[in-house]
């Protein structure tokens, strides 16, 4: 970051540098736009000038082309008047001559339609003569339709009696037939069943007998395994040590043991008081740091607001004034505004020594406030005529004042001669200003001493960190010396433990073969009994070939009675359809008679309503047969009429025509008049837009000036740099150089303006910030210092249970295997924080491995030995197992069970066990479970084997 902000620092110079140039190049920049504008804008108006005097000469000749126009728009006028007459009788002649015309057209239309109409009846009674033939033609075929109905209709009915006594017959077959497969598929069901349930009983039995078997070997096998083991605990039951011996080594081991852990208390002790001294040395140490900085900071805070408020060229007064503590607001207020202004007579107001002499004494008791400050000679005068009084004395004494005098309170009150009082109230910020110089000389004084503070703290907490770091390692000593004592007094513990209980464990499974021993072979016997009653049972079940035989022969005696129901069934079903479709067909019948006869009635009908049309169209066309010569005469006296009409449309066609070429030459007369007074107007209106072109431009060159010098038009001379009488240049070189000028400046690039002041500001941050930089350094340092000092702690912790939990492991693996080794080791890394866990194991009769590769049931008891190994380093009051024993067999069930007693024996822990197995059932003080004595209704229930045992024994 401090190499990030110096580069930039140095960028920001450069910047600032470009700046400079860029201001450069600007003023140039303006001066040459200043002499561009001005030329554009002289051109401007000279050509506004001149569009004003073309628009006054249009102006004249728009008016002499209008006098011509409106003359010959009169006569053009009076010429119109007449055509509207000559006009309307043209129109009323070709009117008379239209409606002649279109009297002629509907003539010959309406002879036309007359005789479409008689070809249209000629083909009309055609038609209803064809009508008339084939609607008496189809009432002739009518009647042998309805005969040969009748004919089919007896035959029918006929056939319908004799089916009704054949249909009867066989409804009786069909009844009977179905009566005979009911008897002998109820047989066949009997037969069935007794079949199945000699079947049943046999397999049953069979299936007994085979189970019995199985079990009875299974259960031999079991004693020849029992036996085996029950030799092999007599032999490790003779060759166990002796316990006394162990005793021996346990007391000599606690009395070491005792002495390690006094040891270690002592050890605590002096750590613990170390401790305490490191901190009562560190809360010094702190407050002294803390108030340093406090003090510090608002040095610092102190020092910006001084350096922010004297940032102009001149130094104020007020820099080399001091008031007396307690002073600085009666001084800010009599001398105000004033001490903001320098001794530099460079200054636009500033201090000069001026002696003067004769001035004033102040009233009699009131001393001068000069008294109080130290000033330079410039403001000895001034301080002489300012008095300080009481709050109480200052309106009384103000009437005493002479010319120029004033009072002033500690308080910031102020009374004038002149009659003026400003009461107390916040102090001027000159009177800030002095407050803040006198509190920064005060801290730095309180700075210096809170630093010697410090270093004393600093020296105090070193000497009593080393003592701390000392009674620690003293303290990790004892405790490592404690550790191997507790290791070794473990060791015994173990030794004896193991000695006492493997000979109590060995009798214990001793006993235990023995009766499992006893146990299976009472089982045999029974096992012995019952596969003799089974095969008893097997020789009383029925043979089963009769059975077979019998259910054959009624087998096939009920397909044959099947096949006579079907063909009964098929012969009484075909005559119900026959007449069925017999009665479909006379209703059929019945209903096409009707539809026959009507349609006769409607024939007949028709053949009368044909005829009376035929006739109608008979005697319209007799009429129409004599119109022809009556629209003969109406056509020649509508000729005669139209030849009269056209005569008079022509003549009335010459005279508009003739006065139509007279008005129009009065038309092209006028449009000439009106062309040139257009033209007229046109050029005017285009010396208008010159004038209105030239004046905008000549605005829009004067609001370029404001926008761009910010000064009026007529003034921009004066920006050119030019005398009166020189020469203006040429527009294209001035654009040329402006644009040099430009361009220049482009290539600058982005240009910060305010470089100067973003350097002041970086400065500033760099130097916090190197300061931070070596806050966190030192503060980073602590850290890792106190994480060294946790990670060692949690090391040595780790070790140490680490150590309890591998001796703890290997014992409980040795004794659930009944021998075999196993150790945890940590891999993968020197640091025991960073390092991984390994579990190698070496089940008896096999090489060391990973856990990995061991069996379930292996692997099932290795866990079971680390998880109690963790337990009885650090125990707990309740311990819940959830089906821990599924994976093994029933020999180390046996060995989970012995190892949860030693646990339940030698711990304060109560174990909940959820379990199947009834070898763990069988072993454990209290039993609970559900049951669901009603269909859908669960019951937990509990047993306490241990008072179930004493009523046994009691009983």
């Amino acid at each position: 970051m401090t190499t990030q902000l110096t580069s930039q620092i140095e960028s920001l110079k450069r910047q600032a540098r470009q700046a400079n140039r860029f201001k450069q190049l600007s003023a140039s920049i303006r001066a040459e736009e200043a002499k561009l504008l001005h030329i554009r804008w002289a051109e401007a108006k000279t050509a506004e000038a001149e569009a004003d005097s073309q628009l006054n000469q249009t102006t004249n000749l728009v008016a002499e082309r209008a006098q011509t126009q409106m003359e010959a728009a009169k006569t053009h006028a009076i010429e119109g008047l007449r055509m509207p007459e000559l006009r309307e009788a043209e129109v009323q002649a070709a009117a008379a001559l239209q409606r002649l015309t279109i009297a002629r057209s509907q003539l010959d239309e309406d002879f036309r339609r007359l005789d479409q109409r008689r070809q249209e009846l000629e083909r009309r009674i055609a038609q209803l003569s064809a009508d008339i033939a084939r609607e008496k033609q189809m009432i002739a075929g009518n009647s042998e339709i309805l005969s040969r109905l009748d004919e089919e209709e007896e035959e029918l009915r006929a056939h319908a009696e004799d089916a009704a006594i054949r249909a009867q017959e066989l409804k009786e077959q069909l009844a009977e037939a179905a009566e005979n497969v009911d008897d002998a598929e109820r047989r066949m069901q009997e037969l069935t069943a007794e079949r199945a349930e000699a079947a049943a009983g046999r397999q049953q039995t069979e299936r007994f007998l085979a189970d019995i078997a199985q079990r009875r070997l299974r259960l031999e096998r079991q004693v020849m395994d029992a036996r085996r083991d029950l030799e092999t605990i007599e032999a490790k039951l003779a060759a166990l040590p002796d316990p006394d011996e162990k005793r021996e080594a346990l007391e000599a081991a606690e009395i070491a043991h005792d002495d390690g852990e006094q040891a270690a208390l002592t050890a605590e002790k002096r750590l613990a008081d170390a401790r305490l001294q490191e901190g009562a040395s560190r809360r010094p140490l702190e407050e002294a740091r803390s108030a340093l900085q406090m003090l510090e900071t608002e040095a610092r805070t102190i020092r910006k607001m001084l350096a922010a408020s004297g940032e102009s060229a001149a130094a104020p007064v007020s820099e080399l004034v001091e008031a007396a503590s307690g002073w600085e607001t009666a001084l800010g207020a009599a001398l105000g505004d004033d001490l903001d202004s320098p001794l530099d007579a460079a200054a636009a107001k500033y201090w000069r020594l001026n002696p003067g002499q004769g001035d004033p004494v102040l009233p009699a008791g009131v001393e001068p406030l000069s008294r109080h400050v130290t000033a330079p000679a410039e403001l000895s005068r001034r301080l002489a005529q300012i008095g300080v009084v009481s709050e109480d004395d200052g309106p009384r004494l103000m009437a005493s004042l002479a010319a120029g005098q004033r009072l002033v309170s500690r308080s910031g009150a102020l009374w004038r001669w002149d009659g003026h009082v400003t009461e107390a109230g916040a102090p001027s910020a000159a009177a800030l200003r002095l407050t803040q110089k006198n509190r920064l000389a005060a801290l730095e004084n309180e700075i210096e001493e809170a630093r010697f503070r410090l270093e004393d703290c600093e020296a105090a907490h070193e000497a009593a960190r080393e003592a701390l770091q000392t009674a620690e390692t003293r303290l990790q000593q004892a405790r490592d010396m404690a550790r191997l004592l507790a290791r070794k007094l473990t060791e015994a513990r173990e030794a004896l433990s193991a000695a006492e209980k493997a000979s109590a464990d060995l009798a214990r499974l001793r006993d235990l073969g023995a009766e499992q021993i006893a146990g299976y072979e009472t089982q045999i016997e029974d096992f012995a009994v019952q596969e003799e009653e089974a095969r008893l049972t097997l020789a009383d079940t029925p043979d089963l070939s009769a059975l077979d035989l019998a259910l054959r022969e009624q087998t096939a005696l009920v397909a044959e009675h099947r096949a006579r129901l079907a063909e009964a069934r098929a012969a009484h079903d075909g005559e119900a359809r026959d007449n069925d479709a017999r009665a479909r067909r006379l209703t059929a019948i019945a209903s096409e008679r009707r539809l026959w006869r009507d349609r006769e009635q409607s024939a007949a009908a028709q053949i009368e309503t044909l005829e009376t049309r035929e006739e109608e169209a008979r005697i319209e066309l007799e009429d129409l047969l004599q119109a022809p010569e009556e629209f003969e005469d109406r056509r020649r006296a509508l000729l005669s009429e139209l030849q009269k009409a056209e005569a008079a449309r022509k003549d009335a066609a010459d005279r508009l025509q003739a006065q139509e070429n007279r008005e129009r030459d009065a038309d092209r007369a006028a449009s000439q008049a009106l062309a040139a007074l257009a033209d007229a107007r046109e050029k005017r209106g285009r010396a208008e837009e010159r004038l209105l072109s030239t004046r905008e431009m000549r605005i829009a060159q004067e609001l370029r000036i404001r926008e761009t010098l910010n000064v009026a038009p007529h003034e921009v001379f004066r920006l050119t740099g030019l005398a009166v009488d020189d020469k203006l240049p040429e527009i294209r070189g001035i654009e040329i150089e402006v644009e040099r000028l430009k361009m220049e400046r482009e290539r600058l690039g982005a240009v910060n303006l305010r470089a100067e002041e973003e350097q002041a500001e970086l400065t500033e941050k760099l130097n916090n910030l190197i300061r931070e930089r070596d806050d966190v350094i030192d503060a980073i340092r602590k850290l890792r210092s106190a994480i060294q000092n946790l990670n060692r702690e949690g090391r040595d912790r780790l070790m140490v249970a680490f150590d309890a939990v591998n001796q703890q492991f290997k014992r409980l693996f040795t004794h659930l295997f009944n021998g075999g080794e196993a150790e945890l080791q940590l891999i993968e890394s020197d640091d025991p924080l960073e390092a991984g866990l390994e579990i190698l194991a070496r089940p008896p009769g096999k090489k060391p491995q990973t856990m990995t590769l061991l069996s379930g049931g292996e692997q099932a008891l290795t866990a079971m030995a680390l998880i109690f190994a963790v337990f009885l380093t650090n125990p707990a009051p309740i311990c819940v197992l959830d089906e821990v024993d599924a994976p093994l067999d029933d020999h180390n069930v046996e060995r989970y069970c012995n190892l949860l007693d030693e646990m339940a024996s030698t711990t304060q822990t109560r174990f909940l066990v959820i379990t199947h197995n009834p070898i763990t059932m069988a072993r454990m003080n209290r039993l609970y479970g559900v049951t669901m004595a009603e269909l859908g209704v669960s019951q937990l229930v509990s047993v306490d084997l241990q008072t179930a045992e004493r009523l046994v024994d009691v009983a």
